[in-house]
């Protein structure tokens, strides 16, 4: 059985895909395929494509008969399908399976919109020739800063979110973190918190993710 995904591999969801494929051994063991659909085109708004997923997003994950998208419950699905192998990710116990979780709200809820709304406003918006919208940057960038400020009490006391271990909650924030701390100016509110920055150093340097980001 060969495993798909379709969707370029350089987009953020398709990034927190990849990069758990990669720390539960799952491109070692079965059979991979990533197939471009190019966005650029509109690739995604094809017929063929709105039967797999009907909201014209990538990534799609192809299991056999079963189809997946919207990627932290992709990642879920293969945390679950290989919980014996690479990368524990889910946690062993109830406590620790539920502040994954928790943490996972709270990267999907309180992080990743203010950090997507300034990936747009400082990246794709001058790209697009659309002007930057100031209020935008600085209303993100004030809320972003709250909510690392409740990262750094909470990374003081652990070395990743959910406890003492790297789970799927610390993953899911990668592809954002990649692109403010290395792609805008606006790293400083990660670099600027010592725990913060740490966790970050500790979870962008594991081998899975350098691997996706060569990819």
């Amino acid at each position: 059985m060969v495993v798909k995904l379709l969707g370029p591999a350089y987009v953020s969801s398709s990034r927190r895909v990849l990069a758990c494929l990669i720390e539960k051994d799952v491109l070692i063991n079965v059979e991979f395929e990533i197939l471009l659909v190019d966005l650029f085109k509109g690739e995604q708004r094809k017929q063929e494509f709105l039967a797999l997923q009907p909201f014209g997003k990538v990534p799609v994950v192809q299991d056999g008969s079963l189809i997946l998208f919207e990627s932290r419950a992709i990642i879920r699905y293969y945390v679950e399908k290989y919980s014996g192998q690479g990368s524990c990710l889910l946690g062993k116990t109830l406590e620790e399976r539920e502040l994954v979780e928790q943490w996972l709200e709270v990267e999907g809820q309180n992080f990743s919109p203010h950090v997507y709304a300034l990936r747009y406003q400082l990246i794709y918006a001058p790209r697009n020739n659309v002007p930057q919208d100031k209020a935008v940057i600085e209303s993100s960038v004030q809320k972003l800063g709250e909510v690392l400020d409740v990262y750094k009490e909470r990374l003081s006391k652990s070395n990743y979110l959910a406890g003492d271990i790297f789970s799927f909650a610390d993953l899911t924030h990668l592809p954002y973190t990649e692109y403010l701390v290395n792609v805008t100016d606006k790293g400083y509110l990660i670099r600027n918190r010592k725990h913060v920055n740490a966790w970050w150093e500790d979870i962008s340097s594991r081998s899975a993710w350098k691997r996706v980001l060569a990819l």
